[in-house]
């Protein structure tokens, strides 16, 4: 594999940054991961941060030097991300669980697997053209679907904040997966949280995207919408990946290259512990993480 990261986060208007962003590899995958705590919950930062560790130790785990299943991967991690953040409510004896949306990108044999719950967003790009963006699960596209709202009213809805699935909530999460695509060099894969998209149109990310490098467009892009927000900006997040040899990058060799990696090496910014052959995050064996699916599964299924 050969491409090159960047990723960025700006506290904003708030107190607390509550978004987290991280991505590892090996030398055949690539996961790039963002979470947006739910500020209208108690300890939303926690809950990225849960969703984060678990999603990222999974990867570390499962990765040996790829993934054999990405959209169960991608799935299974989601729910033990979820079953993570209500143990931790039950250690902890909180009120009520923490909660957080997640996006998360799987790149492999120069293909590529997404999953998201919530609004934090995934945007695939060529060419400055956005090839593919995950819809949120917000109260407003439900009505946009239903043809009871108007595109338009995404910025100015009185329902454009309220989600109906997320990671930590009481219902089972809803984890939409996408197609396998194939990738091209030049191809951008953004992730962000609603601090960035709420602010830029889509067009201004795939234009700037493809007019500058993702190490200058990625901050300057938080930063345009730090100053549109003004005082009151939301958290902001962007972690942006460049797939193959691109042409626009000022110097090729600030370039990951990984085919020379041996088998076994990871490389991470995810804050997550380093797991043995039989380990798994915080006191998960892999009996209970399969049981725990498996109940999950069924419940889904019956739901059906």
């Amino acid at each position: 594999m050969r491409f090159s990261v960047y990723q960025e986060s700006h506290i904003g208007g708030r107190k607390v940054n509550q978004d987290r962003m991280g991505y590892s590899f090996t030398r055949d995958a690539l996961l790039l991961l963002l979470t947006d705590g739910m500020g209208g919950h108690l300890h939303g930062e926690i809950a990225a941060n849960i969703a984060m560790q678990t999603i990222g130790s999974l990867f570390q785990k499962n990765a040996q030097p790829y993934i054999k299943k990405p959209e169960r991967f991608l799935e299974d991690a989601f729910y033990a991300a979820h079953m993570e953040i209500h143990r931790y409510r039950e250690v902890h004896k909180l009120s009520e669980t923490p909660r957080t949306t997640v996006v998360a990108c799987l790149i492999q044999h120069n293909s590529a697997f997404w999953a998201h719950c919530g609004d934090s967003r995934l945007y695939w790009m060529r060419n400055g053209q956005i090839l593919a963006r995950t819809r949120d699960h917000s109260r407003i596209e439900s009505l946009i679907a239903q043809g009871k709202a108007d595109p338009s009213e995404r910025a100015t809805h009185p329902d454009r904040n309220k989600l109906f699935n997320c990671l930590g909530a009481t219902n089972m999460p809803i984890v939409e997966l996408s197609r396998r695509v194939s990738l091209q060099a030049g191809d951008v894969m953004l992730l962000c949280s609603d601090g960035l998209w709420s602010m830029l149109p889509d067009h201004v990310l795939a234009q700037r995207l493809q007019t500058s490098t993702i190490v200058r467009a990625v901050p300057e892009l938080v930063n345009n919408a730090l100053g549109i927000a003004g005082k009151t900006s939301d958290n902001v997040t962007a972690l942006a990946m460049a797939w193959g040899a691109d042409p626009n990058l000022d110097d090729p060799s600030s370039s990951i290259v990984t085919h020379t990696l041996p088998i076994g090496s990871l490389t991470t910014t995810i804050q997550a512990p380093r797991l043995g052959a039989t380990d798994t995050p915080d006191g998960f064996s892999d009996a209970d993480i399969e049981q725990a699916i498996a109940e999950i599964r069924g419940a889904i299924e019956k739901n059906i």
